[in-house]
Protein backbone atom coordinates (compact mmCIF):
# COMPACT_ATOMS: atom_id res chain seq x y z
CA UNK A 1 0.00 0.00 0.00
CA UNK A 2 1.05 3.68 -1.05
CA UNK A 3 1.60 6.12 1.97
CA UNK A 4 0.48 9.60 1.46
CA UNK A 5 1.71 12.35 3.52
CA UNK A 6 -1.01 13.81 3.73
CA UNK A 7 -3.58 11.15 5.19
CA UNK A 8 -3.98 11.23 9.29
CA UNK A 9 -1.45 9.32 11.72
CA UNK A 10 -1.49 9.01 15.47
CA UNK A 11 0.09 8.33 18.27
CA UNK A 12 -1.90 5.76 20.44
CA UNK A 13 -1.01 6.03 24.29
CA UNK A 14 -1.78 3.52 26.77
CA UNK A 15 -2.72 5.06 29.75
CA UNK A 16 -2.28 3.49 33.42
CA UNK A 17 1.56 3.13 33.73
CA UNK A 18 2.32 5.31 30.69
CA UNK A 19 0.18 8.07 30.71
CA UNK A 20 -0.85 8.00 33.81
CA UNK A 21 0.37 6.62 37.17
CA UNK A 22 -0.72 2.95 37.32
CA UNK A 23 -3.53 2.58 40.53
CA UNK A 24 -4.83 -1.03 39.80
CA UNK A 25 -8.76 -1.50 39.06
CA UNK A 26 -9.26 2.10 39.66
CA UNK A 27 -12.01 4.41 38.65
CA UNK A 28 -11.55 7.08 41.00
CA UNK A 29 -10.83 10.42 38.94
CA UNK A 30 -9.21 11.47 42.16
CA UNK A 31 -6.61 8.80 42.52
CA UNK A 32 -5.72 9.74 38.66
CA UNK A 33 -2.18 11.46 37.55
CA UNK A 34 -0.50 12.44 34.82
CA UNK A 35 3.14 10.63 34.60
CA UNK A 36 6.21 13.26 34.37
CA UNK A 37 7.01 15.07 31.18
CA UNK A 38 3.43 13.31 29.61
CA UNK A 39 1.51 16.44 29.00
CA UNK A 40 4.29 18.56 27.36
CA UNK A 41 5.68 15.60 25.40
CA UNK A 42 1.77 15.05 24.27
CA UNK A 43 1.71 18.69 23.21
CA UNK A 44 4.90 18.89 21.08
CA UNK A 45 3.77 15.59 19.27
CA UNK A 46 0.35 17.11 18.55
CA UNK A 47 1.94 20.26 16.93
CA UNK A 48 3.98 18.31 14.71
CA UNK A 49 0.67 16.95 13.41
CA UNK A 50 -0.25 13.60 15.21
CA UNK A 51 -3.70 13.12 16.34
CA UNK A 52 -3.29 11.77 20.33
CA UNK A 53 -5.74 8.64 20.79
CA UNK A 54 -5.55 6.61 24.46
CA UNK A 55 -5.81 3.06 23.93
CA UNK A 56 -6.51 0.97 27.04
CA UNK A 57 -7.11 -2.45 28.70
CA UNK A 58 -9.79 -1.82 31.33
CA UNK A 59 -10.11 -5.56 32.25
CA UNK A 60 -11.85 -4.29 35.75
CA UNK A 61 -15.04 -4.18 34.54
CA UNK A 62 -14.86 -7.94 33.76
CA UNK A 63 -13.65 -8.64 37.28
CA UNK A 64 -16.42 -6.79 38.58
CA UNK A 65 -14.28 -3.86 39.92
CA UNK A 66 -16.15 -1.10 38.59
CA UNK A 67 -18.96 -0.22 35.62
CA UNK A 68 -18.54 1.08 32.27
CA UNK A 69 -20.90 3.93 33.33
CA UNK A 70 -17.38 4.26 35.91
CA UNK A 71 -15.12 5.29 33.07
CA UNK A 72 -17.15 8.35 31.78
CA UNK A 73 -15.51 10.43 34.78
CA UNK A 74 -11.83 8.43 34.48
CA UNK A 75 -11.68 10.04 30.72
CA UNK A 76 -12.95 13.18 31.07
CA UNK A 77 -10.31 13.47 34.21
CA UNK A 78 -7.48 12.67 31.72
CA UNK A 79 -8.44 14.97 29.28
CA UNK A 80 -8.71 17.89 32.55
CA UNK A 81 -5.20 16.91 32.91
CA UNK A 82 -3.52 17.20 29.70
CA UNK A 83 -6.31 20.25 28.71
CA UNK A 84 -3.43 23.09 30.29
CA UNK A 85 -0.87 21.52 27.74
CA UNK A 86 -3.24 22.51 24.74
CA UNK A 87 -3.48 18.84 24.43
CA UNK A 88 -7.20 17.59 23.29
CA UNK A 89 -7.41 13.70 23.08
CA UNK A 90 -8.35 12.56 19.40
CA UNK A 91 -10.16 9.32 21.21
CA UNK A 92 -10.34 7.20 23.82
CA UNK A 93 -10.80 3.21 22.98
CA UNK A 94 -10.71 0.41 25.56
CA UNK A 95 -11.47 -3.46 26.03
CA UNK A 96 -13.58 -3.87 29.25
CA UNK A 97 -13.31 -7.83 28.82
CA UNK A 98 -10.65 -9.95 30.51
CA UNK A 99 -11.36 -14.17 30.04
CA UNK A 100 -10.83 -14.82 33.60
CA UNK A 101 -13.19 -12.10 34.55
CA UNK A 102 -15.94 -12.82 37.23
CA UNK A 103 -19.05 -11.37 34.71
CA UNK A 104 -19.80 -13.51 32.34
CA UNK A 105 -20.69 -10.68 29.74
CA UNK A 106 -17.31 -9.35 29.51
CA UNK A 107 -15.21 -12.45 30.36
CA UNK A 108 -14.85 -13.85 27.02
CA UNK A 109 -12.08 -13.92 24.30
CA UNK A 110 -11.36 -10.84 21.80
CA UNK A 111 -9.87 -8.88 19.23
CA UNK A 112 -9.61 -5.95 21.33
CA UNK A 113 -7.54 -6.53 24.76
CA UNK A 114 -3.77 -5.93 23.93
CA UNK A 115 -1.42 -7.74 22.97
CA UNK A 116 -4.57 -7.58 20.11
CA UNK A 117 -4.32 -5.06 17.61
CA UNK A 118 -7.93 -4.55 17.49
CA UNK A 119 -8.63 -1.28 19.60
CA UNK A 120 -5.51 0.63 17.09
CA UNK A 121 -7.53 -1.05 13.99
CA UNK A 122 -11.05 0.47 15.30
CA UNK A 123 -9.36 4.01 15.36
CA UNK A 124 -7.90 3.48 12.21
CA UNK A 125 -11.29 3.09 10.52
CA UNK A 126 -13.43 5.34 12.37
CA UNK A 127 -10.70 8.36 12.04
CA UNK A 128 -8.69 7.58 8.84
CA UNK A 129 -5.33 7.04 10.64
CA UNK A 130 -2.30 5.66 8.02
CA UNK A 131 -0.87 3.10 10.90
CA UNK A 132 2.46 2.74 9.05
CA UNK A 133 3.00 6.59 9.46
CA UNK A 134 1.72 6.07 13.18
CA UNK A 135 3.40 5.38 17.03
CA UNK A 136 2.05 3.81 19.95
CA UNK A 137 3.55 4.34 23.16
CA UNK A 138 3.59 1.86 26.34
CA UNK A 139 5.38 0.18 29.19
CA UNK A 140 4.81 -3.01 29.00
CA UNK A 141 5.02 -5.27 25.76
CA UNK A 142 1.81 -6.19 25.20
CA UNK A 143 1.24 -2.82 24.44
CA UNK A 144 4.01 -2.88 21.82
CA UNK A 145 2.77 -6.23 20.67
CA UNK A 146 -0.03 -4.65 19.64
CA UNK A 147 1.20 -1.73 17.88
CA UNK A 148 3.41 -3.93 15.91
CA UNK A 149 0.39 -6.42 15.18
CA UNK A 150 -1.22 -2.87 13.76
CA UNK A 151 1.53 -1.86 11.92
CA UNK A 152 2.61 0.56 14.00
CA UNK A 153 6.20 1.57 15.05
CA UNK A 154 6.52 1.68 18.57
CA UNK A 155 7.93 2.84 21.70
CA UNK A 156 8.56 1.29 24.99
CA UNK A 157 8.49 3.43 28.35
CA UNK A 158 10.87 2.02 30.52
CA UNK A 159 8.77 2.76 33.51
CA UNK A 160 9.31 -0.11 35.40
CA UNK A 161 6.03 -1.56 34.58
CA UNK A 162 7.11 -4.59 32.60
CA UNK A 163 8.23 -7.64 35.12
CA UNK A 164 7.82 -10.48 32.41
CA UNK A 165 10.26 -9.37 29.61
CA UNK A 166 8.58 -12.32 27.61
CA UNK A 167 9.77 -12.43 24.39
CA UNK A 168 8.01 -13.37 20.89
CA UNK A 169 7.47 -12.21 17.39
CA UNK A 170 5.82 -8.95 17.63
CA UNK A 171 7.62 -8.09 21.39
CA UNK A 172 10.30 -6.04 19.83
CA UNK A 173 10.09 -1.89 20.28
CA UNK A 174 10.95 0.52 17.82
CA UNK A 175 12.94 2.12 20.62
CA UNK A 176 13.29 2.04 24.09
CA UNK A 177 12.69 5.52 25.95
CA UNK A 178 13.69 6.64 28.93
CA UNK A 179 10.56 8.90 30.25
CA UNK A 180 8.04 10.75 27.65
CA UNK A 181 10.42 13.53 26.51
CA UNK A 182 12.75 10.56 25.34
CA UNK A 183 9.76 9.12 23.60
CA UNK A 184 8.67 12.25 21.97
CA UNK A 185 12.47 12.62 20.89
CA UNK A 186 12.29 9.40 19.50
CA UNK A 187 9.23 9.67 17.71
CA UNK A 188 10.23 13.36 15.99
CA UNK A 189 13.20 12.11 15.21
CA UNK A 190 16.02 13.51 17.68
CA UNK A 191 18.32 11.36 19.23
CA UNK A 192 17.50 10.87 22.83
CA UNK A 193 19.14 9.02 25.92
CA UNK A 194 18.88 5.36 25.87
CA UNK A 195 17.28 3.15 28.60
CA UNK A 196 20.30 0.85 29.11
CA UNK A 197 19.17 -1.50 31.53
CA UNK A 198 16.47 -1.49 29.45
CA UNK A 199 18.22 -2.33 26.48
CA UNK A 200 20.28 -5.42 28.18
CA UNK A 201 17.66 -7.19 29.05
CA UNK A 202 15.82 -6.85 25.58
CA UNK A 203 19.12 -7.87 23.54
CA UNK A 204 19.62 -11.17 26.17
CA UNK A 205 16.19 -12.19 24.74
CA UNK A 206 15.09 -14.64 21.87
CA UNK A 207 14.15 -11.74 20.22
CA UNK A 208 12.92 -12.11 16.59
CA UNK A 209 11.47 -9.55 14.28
CA UNK A 210 7.73 -9.37 13.55
CA UNK A 211 6.77 -10.20 10.19
CA UNK A 212 6.44 -7.87 7.31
Amino acid sequence: MTRSPTAPRAVFVDKDGTLVFDVPDNADPARIGLMPGAGPALAELRRAGYAIVVVSNQGGVARGRFSEDALGPVWRRVGALLAPYGVTLDGVYYCPHDPAGSDARYAVACRCRKPQPGLLLRAAVDHGYELARSWLIGDILDDVEAGNRAGCRTVLLDAGGETEWRPGPWRRPTYVARDFADAARRILGGRGGRARTTLRRLRSSSWTRPEA
